[in-house]
């Protein structure tokens, strides 16, 4: 992947396209939610609109969650000021690393379709309309099954952030912390998938 698509690189669009349902409006809302700010009374269709409540909903319960929380914890105190960001990479490493677990359309399926869908919309919302080519062309939700993409996505974070120092050697902390945060995971994913089922 190349520089410039990583300066626009997500952090957890993975995640919120496997929980937001599978209709193209589904999809186009979950990824929506990280490009439209402000009420939505109207803006869209209802079926997209319900999406980007439920991607809000998801950030809100995620960002409180005990599982969450603790897994935050591991990062040395330093770091706390940028881990939600490196948490939100990793847990999309590791839902895109064990897809099979979850999921039943294999990974390079799910993601071409929303590729597809991406590219037959041609009204997607301010920077995702800039990005969406990127996207299908790198890959981006694909190549975070593979651990050291995320060191270029790291790179890219830090490129966007006022202090880029504050991003040096997570991809080396992830890495000490591999195990106890791939548990976080394991025990939170589930029950991520059934608040969403509950509010889709």
């Amino acid at each position: 992947m190349g520089g410039r698509v990583l300066e626009s690189l997500p952090m957890n669009y993975l995640a919120h396209l496997h929980l937001g349902g599978q209709q193209p409006e589904q999809l186009l809302g979950s990824l929506y939610g990280d490009f439209v700010k402000g009420p939505l009374q109207g803006r869209f269709p209802l079926p997209l609109e319900a999406a980007i409540r439920l991607h809000r909903q998801i950030d809100v319960y995620t960002d409180s969650h005990p599982l969450v929380l603790a897994a935050l914890s591991r990062f040395p105190r330093e770091r706390r000021r940028y881990a939600g960001i490196i948490l939100d990479v990793f847990f999309d490493h590791c839902l895109a690393l064990h897809w099979q677990d979850y999921a039943e359309q294999p990974l390079s399926q799910f993601t071409d379709r929303v590729y597809r869908v991406l590219a037959a919309e041609p009204a997607l919302p301010g920077r995702l309309a800039q990005i969406a080519p990127y996207m299908a062309a790198d890959d981006w939700l694909g190549s975070y099954r593979d651990f050291a993409v995320l060191e270029q996505v790291f790179r890219g974070i830090a490129r966007r952030l006022s202090r880029p120092e504050g991003m040096d050697g997570a991809v080396e902390e992830v890495a000490a912390l591999y195990a106890p945060l791939l548990d976080d995971f394991r025990n939170f994913y589930p029950q991520l998938q059934r608040f969403a089922r509950a509010n889709t």
